[in-house]
């Protein structure tokens, strides 16, 4: 059975604990990084699967269960619908699509997100986030009888995206990275080896102020994480306690008009002119805007794996920020 480990402040200390239904059982142990627990903590963490609660999480402050810094590596359209949505055929595609976002994103999953001030195109990703336990400095085959070896466990991700900066400017890592753009959460679930198979069979669900946004199953992946990992491993490090964000489903407030409509706009215009139109047409669309919550929860349906529910409230900026073009 999968063990649901977090990381929560309480009077003023930082601890990593294990959860049982309500109650929370908190490591004898330090460990100042998320690979450090990964790495070292094991032992601790079977320990306190058998002893009492010590505190209970209506009375805790629960913390990103991923600590900083790590790499946030992140996958494009990767399931079926989305890469439909996005303008792609996902029977006809050579490539599996990378990039990242900064560490100054990652943020707790119950913790509030400021709109940047220039941003009117805010977007949702809720995504199944890979927590590697173990270190990859080359290239390496992976599949998914050694999958254990590389993934320790899961978390829920959003990948919030600023639609008006990524797009019209190509700006994925600047889009992608505003402080708050990652919330991890609530709970890093450590899998065990009957787990595993589990990971081809969750569904992901995204919701608006209660309005349901996004939904799926990873079953329709396009790429699957054993193959996604030996690729990512050709030209990037990864570290215990690092993520791998592989990808959102369709539902994003983003949509991307038909590739004939593309090629015609970008013969007839201006590329920074499509683009300003682009911003027009969509800024009274769905997109996050401040009072509004999300939530994002990922878990099999059965419940028998469940990484359990991120709320994010979204914020005004709390000061009128000075931006540069």
């Amino acid at each position: 059975m999968a063990i649901r480990v977090i990381r929560y402040t309480n009077d003023g200390a930082t601890h990593w604990g294990v959860v049982n239904g309500e109650g929370i059982t908190a490591l004898t142990d330090h460990y100042p990084t998320t690979g450090v627990l990964l790495e070292s903590g094991r032992g601790d963490i079977d320990d306190a699967r058998r002893r009492a609660p010590s505190h209970f999480l209506p009375g805790v402050d629960v913390q990103s269960p991923i600590t900083i810094p790590c790499r946030v590596m992140c996958q494009g359209a990767n399931y079926r619908q989305h890469a439909i949505e996005s303008g792609m055929d996902p029977d006809n595609r050579a490539f599996n699509l990378f990039f990242d976002k900064t560490d100054a994103s990652v943020t707790g999953p119950y913790d509030p997100v400021e709109r940047p001030q220039h941003v009117r195109l805010l977007d949702h990703e809720i995504e199944l986030a890979l927590v590697m336990g173990t270190s990859i400095d080359g290239p390496v085959t992976v599949t998914d009888s050694d999958l254990p070896r590389y993934v320790a466990g899961v978390t829920v991700a959003n990948d919030l995206s600023a639609r008006d900066v990524q797009l019209p400017q190509g700006q994925y890592l600047k889009g992608k990275s505003y402080r708050g753009f990652c919330p991890l959460g609530p709970e890093l679930v450590l899998l065990e080896a009957a787990d595993y198979p589990l990971l081809d069979n969750l569904d992901l669900e995204l919701r608006v102020n209660g309005e349901l946004r996004q939904t799926d199953n990873t079953s329709n992946m396009v790429y699957r994480p054993a193959e996604s990992l030996t690729e990512l491993s050709t030209f990037s490090n990864l570290s215990p306690g690092d993520v791998v964000l592989t990808g959102t489903p369709h539902g994003t407030a983003a949509k991307s008009p038909p590739a004939f409509v593309r090629r015609l706009a970008t013969a007839l215009l201006p590329e920074h002119v499509m683009w300003q139109m682009f911003v027009r047409r969509n800024v009274s669309g769905p997109f996050l805007r401040p009072g509004d919550t999300v939530t994002a929860s990922i878990r099999t349906r059965d419940g028998a794996l469940d990484l359990g529910t991120q709320k994010t409230a979204i914020l005004a900026p709390a000061a009128t920020e000075e931006v540069l073009s």
